[in-house]
Order: C-alpha cells, then structure tokens, then sequence
C-alpha cells in the first residue's frame, strides 16, 4: 500500500459508520417546544376558572355556630354552583361542614352562612367551589 491513499489518520468511527453527531438534539427541541405550548395552555386556562370564591371574614362569637362571610364569582351568572365550607377547631380538625348551594343570578354574590359544628370552632375556610 501506498501513502498516496492514506491522508491522514486513519478515522475508525468513518472505517464503521459511527456518527458522531448527537441524535437526541432533534428529540429535546420537540418536547422543549410542545412543553413550553403546554406551560402556556394550562397557564391561560387556569387563570380563569369558572367559578372562584373569597373569603372575606369569619365571626366565631358562638364557637357552635360559626358565621363565614364570602364573595363567589362565576363567569356565566346563568349557572347554578355549589360551595363546601368547613369549620376548624384548634387542632385545624374539621369540626363542621356544611354545602352551600348558589342559585342562578348575578355574576358575583355575597353569602354569609352560619356552620354548626360540634366542637368549638376557631376559624372557617371555603373547601371548594364548582358550577353544577
């Protein structure tokens, strides 16, 4: 053999057909890109929801019959919803809970509802709030 044919170093990953390039590149920008659109879906569609619900206060002056007082938005006034509220005792132990159904009519709603419990109640929350 000659020289005349070997230029250079001989390249084992050209004598058997290795690439060195990196096959995984096209695969990390397609799910990079489907990840990013659907970080931006759930992100629109979660920052409207349906219904939603704020607490504006609490009065435990009968720690029997604890008294909540909250706001209820709903995007279409049309539908009729449903919230679940409960009651805690010290121990953030639910004490009580009641569900309180939302008629039909304007778009945003004040409720104030009395929930009993059994034990003495020190605070109140909104569980969740879904149209029905």
């Amino acid at each position: 053999m000659s020289d005349e044919k070997f230029q250079g170093e001989l390249d084992y990953n050209d004598r058997y057909g290795i690439r060195t390039g990196k096959p995984w590149i096209p695969y990390a920008i397609s799910f990079a890109v489907i990840g990013v659109i659907w970080l931006l879906w759930s992100a629109l569609f979660h920052a409207q929801p349906a219904i939603g619900s704020n607490l504006i206060a609490f009065s435990n002056t009968d720690p029997r019959n604890i008294e909540i007082r909250y706001i209820v938005t709903r995007e279409d006034p049309s539908l009729s919803g449903t919230c679940i509220l409960a009651a805690r005792d010290i121990d953030k132990v639910v004490v009580g809970q009641i569900t309180d159904f939302i008629p039909p009519g304007k778009a945003m709603i004040e409720r104030v509802v009395q929930i009993p419990s059994r034990g003495d109640a020190v605070n109140a929350r909104i569980e969740s709030c879904y149209l029905n």
